[in-house]
């Protein structure tokens, strides 16, 4: 069997695996691509695969709706996950030959028991092969349901951020939104060089870009973490720019006491540790046992010693934390629209599910703004675009606590607004993301 096949079989198992038991895209493709034992070329295919069918789920269903003609029934889920792979490949993928589309196609009815299906699966793909680039176009041009389809974004999303931000400004975000991401790393100072690390990658081949105005922000097109020189020696740790600028922003220095209130995965905790050079105290908090064991080994892979985790609740104070640190990362739970093209399952979340997360980051931040001595920082962040948890959230918080005041800062060509920063990732390359830096007032 070619790996080809294979990689097409993992992808279709990954497909299942996100839409029968809700797995992150990220986890499944792994596991499948282990228990395939796909080669790094292989891997890459199928991982194309995964992001690309999850990216265009909605657009692909409406060619393989059409392209049915007129049959009644529904399609079975995992029929049409093989539908989904083929008219991917046909649709996005040129390298691929639309004959090897078709046939592998069939070929994974018939390895995943759908024999019978077979048949509708060729004709249907080669309906839509036949179409090529003449495919009839997607209804309601100019309109928040054409954006949903063609883009396979929640249309209540289109809708808000139309409202928000504008018909262009929104189809610039999805359609960033389903292309490939770049690898963003952070070089550990505390261990290496930044510039030396990036002559290694460059020395192996590898395509390395620089942030400007962030030493050690690596973007590497097309890079596999598990492809990178150094990474059981903590030579690095992946974290996107737009995080690192949350620490930028924050400005942590040698030998302050720092409280990360929502720290799982650990990117901010590490970033501040590099920054403070291992000097100081850093506690590093998170509701989830599990997660704050992953934070443990990654501090000790990176050679960080200053951070001591603690599981908590955010939302409940505890009086021994009162006014205890010079720095308080609030990097609230949100509702993750600034990271799709990263996490496509993202997408499938509904607006009920997200309009209650804005009562939970105010529990969080009536919580941890008490933990800030007079005079020190409150870093309120989101990896998402949505105004009532980003803008709207500060100004309410403002308002509330008059001993909080609003400052400004820079990131280099990047400035804040009355101490508010956007990123979005058509305009500044990163993952979407909002940054608000709030000083307490000295008595």
């Amino acid at each position: 069997m070619s790996g080809a096949h294979s990689a097409r079989e993992a992808a279709l198992e990954a497909l299942e695996r996100c839409r029968r038991d809700g797995a992150w895209s990220a986890l499944a493709l792994d596991a499948a691509i282990e228990r395939y034992g796909l080669d790094r070329r292989d891997a890459a295919f199928a991982s194309r695969l995964v992001l690309g069918v999850l990216q265009n789920d909605r657009y692909l269903d409406h060619y393989i709706d059409l392209y049915r003609g007129g049959r009644a029934g529904k399609l079975q889920p995992k029929l049409r996950d093989i539908l989904r792979l083929g008219a991917y490949q046909l649709l996005f993928m040129d390298k691929v030959p639309r004959s090897a589309a078709v046939n592998e196609s069939v070929k994974l009815c018939k390895t995943a028991g759908l024999d019978r299906a077979s048949g509708l699966a060729n004709a249907l793909l080669r309906r839509v092969a036949e179409a090529g680039d003449a495919l009839p176009p997607i209804p309601g041009a100019g309109s928040a349901t054409y954006l949903s389809l063609r883009y396979s974004q929640p249309l209540w999303l289109a809708e808000r951020l139309i409202g928000e931000r504008g018909y262009a400004f929104t189809e610039a975000f999805f359609a960033v939104n389903n292309e490939a991401a770049p690898l963003t790393i952070q070089v550990n100072s505390l261990k290496i060089a930044p510039e030396d690390y990036r002559r290694a990658l460059q020395r192996m081949g590898f395509d390395v870009e620089e942030q400007p105005g962030l030493p050690g922000c690596l973007s590497l097109k097309g890079g596999q973490v598990s492809a990178l020189p150094g990474f059981d020696e903590g030579l690095f740790y992946v974290q996107d720019f737009a995080a690192r600028m949350a620490v930028e922003a924050a400005a942590p220095e040698k030998g302050m006491k720092v409280l990360d209130a929502c720290a799982a995965p650990g990117g901010k905790s590490f970033a501040c540790a590099i920054r403070m050079e291992n000097e100081g105290r850093i506690l590093s908090c998170d509701i989830h046992e599990k997660k704050l064991r992953l934070l443990k080994e990654g501090a000790l892979r990176l050679g960080i010693c200053c951070i001591e985790t603690r599981a908590r609740d955010a939302r409940v104070f505890d009086p021994a934390l009162e006014e205890a640190f010079d720095l308080v990362l609030a990097d609230v739970p949100c509702s993750g629209l600034g990271v799709i093209r990263k996490r496509p399952e993202i997408r499938q979340k509904c607006e009920e599910e997200i309009a209650a997360l804005p009562a939970i980051q105010t529990d969080i931040l009536d919580t941890v703004c008490r933990c800030v001595r007079p005079g020190g920082v409150l870093l309120y962040s989101t990896c998402t675009v949505l105004r009532a948890e980003n803008q709207d959230q500060v100004r309410a918080f403002l308002s509330r606590h008059p001993d909080y005041a609003a400052e400004d800062f820079g990131l280099g060509e990047i400035g804040s607004r009355d101490g508010m920063c956007e990123l979005w990732p058509q305009r500044e390359g990163t993952d979407g993301f909002f940054i608000a830096k709030l000083r307490r007032k000295q008595p």
